[in-house]
Parts: C-alpha cells; structure tokens; sequence
C-alpha cells in the first residue's frame, strides 16, 4: 500500500497576523504543519506500524519554506516527500490536480487530507481531488481500522456520527479525536535529514490557479469601554446578556 499525506504549512494559531502592502506578511513568522493535517501523517504512521506493508509519502504545495514542514513530516516518520515549489498561492481546485497528477504517477491507494485547511478556511481540497481521480471519500473521519484492501471506521454526519466500510483506493479526511500526533525525537530528526525530499516545479504539472487573491484585510472591532459597576450582581448580569446580544451580537 502506497499512502499520501497532503500537508500544508501554515500561520502558528498563537501568532499575529500582520499585513504588509495589502499582502498576509508571513516572513517574520513561525509556521507549522496543519493540525488537521497532522493527524492525517498520524493515522498514515499507525496503519504502517500495525503490520501492514505500507509507504507513507507527503506532499506539500507552496513555497520554499514549505520544506520546514516536510521535514517535520519526516522526523514524524514518513518515508519520504514531494515538494512542489511555487510562489503562486494556489486555491483547492488547483491545489487537487497536483495531488491528484502525484497520487497518479506514485501509484497511491490512499490519500489523507485535512478536514479543514486553515490557510483558506475550506474544506474542498479532499473532495476535490476525490472528484478528480474519481475515487470515493470519507469526510471528518476520527476512526479508522485497515483489513486488507478494505477500510472501515467512523465518521461525523450532519446528525451526529455514521459507521463506514470503503474499498481502496480512497480519499479520507481527518480531524482531530482520530488520534494524538507524535512530536518527532530528536534522533528521528537527524534521520530525517538524510530521507528522501524530492523537490519539482509546478510547470511540470501544467496548473494555473484562476482564483486570484487581490487584496487582504484584518477584522478588527472596537472595543466598547463600558463599565458595570454600582449594581448588584443580578443586576449587572443581566446587563451584560443585554450588551452582548445587543451591542456585540454575540449571544443570539
């Protein structure tokens, strides 16, 4: 079995966002691997080390600096990488060919990709490539057990969870109660530095994003200043719901 994990490199949740010329500024700082894609390179680690005879191989599309990430991917425990340098930011839709022109030539049997993006805030990308290989998916999975060529688990529905059965090959994405990723050791990154980082050119897969991001702003809202004070306690509650329905609208 060969397996693909799909990671993006992205803005740490504890750092700020910081424009520069209308343009996210992320040259100052730290990115790490998508959660959501983390768990993905987990289950992709565990279904190796339960005995089956399995590749694990990650992606990344992006600049760069992308190759930080991939080499955390690898002190994880994948085999080996591909990196697909581009400057351009590539949207789902043209993000999915790659995956799935790579997926193609590597002769993969399952693709991993993270329930959510958090660069983009989307949830298109497993889907996306799914439709391009014309392979099933399974959506927000958080259990999954391998019996040969067949996968079953749990995954969440609209209306709470739903068991699955699917024969390979197939698209999964993951979330998190799939499983706790493994921090790599140190003796697994200096491993690392010697496995496979194949770097290729996004000219090579002929893919030109349509969409085109023009311009960025950061939400900022202005804080109310107000202060309860001189009421009781039952008194003061109550005005604070009324504000906060009213005035921030965050209590519907």
């Amino acid at each position: 079995m060969r397996i693909l994990a799909v990671v993006r490199q992205v803005l740490d949740a504890e750092e700020t966002v910081r424009l520069r010329n209308g343009e996210v500024d992320l040259s100052a700082s730290k990115l790490v691997v998508d959660t959501m894609d983390e768990y993905g390179v987990e289950q992709a680690l565990r279904i190796r080390e339960s005995g089956v005879d399995a590749e694990v191989i990650a992606l990344a599309v992006g600049p760069e600096r992308s190759q930080e990430a991939l080499r955390t991917v690898l002190a994880m425990g994948a085999d080996r990488a591909i990196h697909v340098q581009t400057e351009l930011l590539l949207d789902p839709i043209a993000l999915c060919k790659v995956a799935a022109q790579v997926a193609t030539r590597e002769n993969v049997d399952l693709i991993f990709c993270g329930g959510q993006q958090a660069d983009w805030d989307s949830h298109a990308l497993g889907a996306a490539t799914a439709e391009r290989l014309q392979w099933p998916q399974v959506t927000w999975v958080n259990a999954l057990q391998v019996d040969g060529q067949t996968l079953t688990g749990r995954h969440d529905a609209e209306d709470g969870s739903e068991m699955f059965s699917v024969q390979l090959p197939v698209v999964l994405t993951t979330q998190q109660g799939l499983n706790e990723p493994r921090y790599p050791t140190v003796p697994n990154i200096m491993r690392a530095k010697k496995k496979e980082l194949r770097v290729e050119s996004l000219e090579a897969f002929q893919v030109e994003p349509k969409l085109k991001v023009i311009g960025a702003e950061i939400q900022v809202k202005t804080r109310l200043h107000k202060i309860l004070d001189g009421k009781d306690a039952p008194a003061a509650a109550a005005e604070l719901v009324g504000l906060l329905r009213e005035e921030a609208r965050v209590i519907a």
